[in-house]
Formats: C-alpha cells, sequence, structure tokens
C-alpha cells in the first residue's frame, strides 16, 4: 500500500532546477559540479566499462587479434613497399620495419582516443535521454577501454623489439608519459566534435578520413623530412613532436623535439578543460535534440 499523505519536503531526494540562465555565470558552482560529477562517476564509469569490453570481444570471433590488426595493417605495406624498392625511406635510427610498428602503435593508440568520446556518447544515446546520471562516466569509461586496448597492444610492441634486438634505453620509461599526451590529445579533438558527432553523423563518417589523411603527413611511418614541402609541413604539425618523441624515448632515448613535446602537452591539457566545458553546457542540449 501507498501512503499518499507523505510530505514530500520530508522525503529526502535530489532536488534538480533547470533554469534558462547559463551555468557559467556562476562559475564557482559550474567548476564544483563538475568535480563532484567526475568523482561521482567512477564507479559507474567502470561497470560500463566491463560491460562494454566482456560484450566486444564475447561475440567476436577473432577475440584480441583485432586490437594487433589496426597497427599490423597500417605499417606491414610501407614495410614491404621500402624493402621493395617502391618507396625510399630516409635511414631510420633502429630497422625500419620495427620503426614503422612502433609508430603505427602509437598512431593507432591517438585514432583510438579520438574516436571513443563520439562512440561512447553514441553507444549510451538511450541512456541519457532516459536517466540521469553523471555523464563524465560515459567518457571516462571510454578512455579505459583505450588504456585497456594499448595493454594489449604491449605485446605485440614487447614483440617487435625483442624480434628487431632493439633494446630500450634509460629513457624508456618516459614513453608511458609519451602515450598518456599522445591519447589525451586525441580525446581532446575528439571530445570538442562529440556534440556535433552526435547530432550530424558526417562528423563520425569524416573521422576515418581525416585520421588516415592526418597519419599520412606526420612521421608515424617514415622520419621527420629534413628539407621539402614535407618538412615544412612536419614543422607545423603539433603531432610531430608528440609522435617523433614518444618514439625516441622508447627506441634511442635521444628526443629531439621534447621542449616541442610539451608545448603541445600543455596546450592540450588546457584546450581538455575547455573541451570538458564545452561538453558540460552542450549535453543538455544535445539531450532535448535527441529526446525529441
Amino acid at each position: 500500500m501507498i501512503d499518499t499523505d507523505v510530505d514530500p519536503r520530508r522525503v529526502n531526494l535530489p532536488v534538480t532546477v533547470y533554469t534558462p540562465e547559463s551555468p557559467l555565470r556562476h562559475p564557482g558552482t559550474f567548476v564544483r559540479e563538475m568535480i563532484s560529477d567526475l568523482r561521482a562517476s567512477r564507479e559507474l564509469a567502470w561497470r560500463l566499462f566491463v560491460r562494454d569490453v566482456s560484450a566486444q570481444y564475447r561475440t567476436s570471433l577473432l577475440g584480441y587479434v583485432w586490437v594487433f590488426l589496426p597497427p599490423l595493417v597500417a605499417s606491414v605495406p610501407f614495410v614491404y613497399l621500402n624493402s621493395a624498392g617502391v618507396i625510399r625511406i630516409a635511414d631510420t635510427p633502429i630497422p625500419y620495419a620495427a620503426y614503422a610498428i612502433v609508430g603505427a602503435i602509437i598512431w593507432q593508440t591517438f585514432v583510438d582516443a579520438l574516436n571513443s568520446p563520439l562512440r561512447s556518447v553514441n553507444a549510451a544515446r538511450s541512456m541519457l535521454t532516459r536517466i540521469n546520471f553523471p555523464r563524465e562516466a560515459i567518457l571516462l569509461s571510454g578512455l579505459m577501454q583505450v588504456g585497456f586496448t594499448f595493454g594489449v597492444r604491449l605485446a605485440l610492441l614487447i614483440a617487435v623489439l625483442v624480434a628487431f634486438a632493439v633494446r630500450p634505453p634509460a629513457a624508456s620509461p618516459l614513453f608511458l608519459i609519451g602515450m598518456i599526451s599522445v591519447a589525451l590529445t586525441g580525446f581532446m579533438i575528439g571530445l570538442v566534435l562529440t556534440p556535433f558527432g552526435v547530432l550530424y553523423g558526417d562528423v563520425q563518417h569524416g573521422l576515418p578520413i581525416a585520421s588516415t589523411f592526418l597519419m599520412l603527413i606526420t612521421p608515424v611511418l617514415y622520419p621527420v623530412p629534413s628539407s621539402g614541402p614535407g618538412a615544412v609541413v612536419a614543422s607545423f604539425n603539433p603531432l610531430t613532436p608528440l609522435i617523433t618523441t614518444t618514439r625516441d624515448w622508447l627506441t634511442t632515448g635521444a628526443a629531439a623535439q621534447h621542449i616541442a613535446f610539451l608545448i603541445v602537452s600543455g596546450a592540450t591539457v588546457t584546450l581538455l578543460l575547455l573541451a570538458w566545458i564545452l561538453y558540460r553546457l552542450a549535453v543538455p542540449h544535445v539531450v532535448a535534440r535527441l529526446g525529441n
């Protein structure tokens, strides 16, 4: 039996008040809510991560093989074309096959992080329109999947280093810092695109094309050109120091672009915070559009 005489003022339920006023008019409250929701989303993010990873590999015939295929498919053709003399890659400090595969693994982590926010939000459309929960949980779950996939690819990375007798230098622990910066940069760009990508499918269709084009103009599968148009493009490409420095820390220890790496990484952190604010402001409007 339901007691209809209960005074709603005595029931300890959270109260949410929606107003047309912009949250940015009260920045202190807005920041506190961001931090509070981020903390509250950790457990749900973990549950979403476990559910999604289990479902992904439970229904796959090849399982974890799909984790290794993207960097191999990207790098092996270049290795073959270089060995056959069809293209000529400049000298590399380690065997070119190892150089290309390591670069492709780093790049694929960037691509995974780039696609993560939009993919995660699209997968949670029904949750967004039906349940009130910290939206950061979706983003954290996607980041966990990026980290998990990279962890699995470490097996391929170690196998490549062993197969080509590449001995990691003393600076090799910095490689993990480089990978974090690479992943956060991709995630930041993806987060900026997410509100638009949820409403317009063109963004999701265009991301694979854009990421392939970016890989070709970024020194992922070849050293930084020393002259010509390629050198000019690489010098203005903010992804160049991220990829080359991360790979150099693992393979040679001598990172020529570490200053640029620090500048780009610092800019990434700042832009990531701004992208998070944009996401917080856009989600209510996106959910309203989805609900209609």
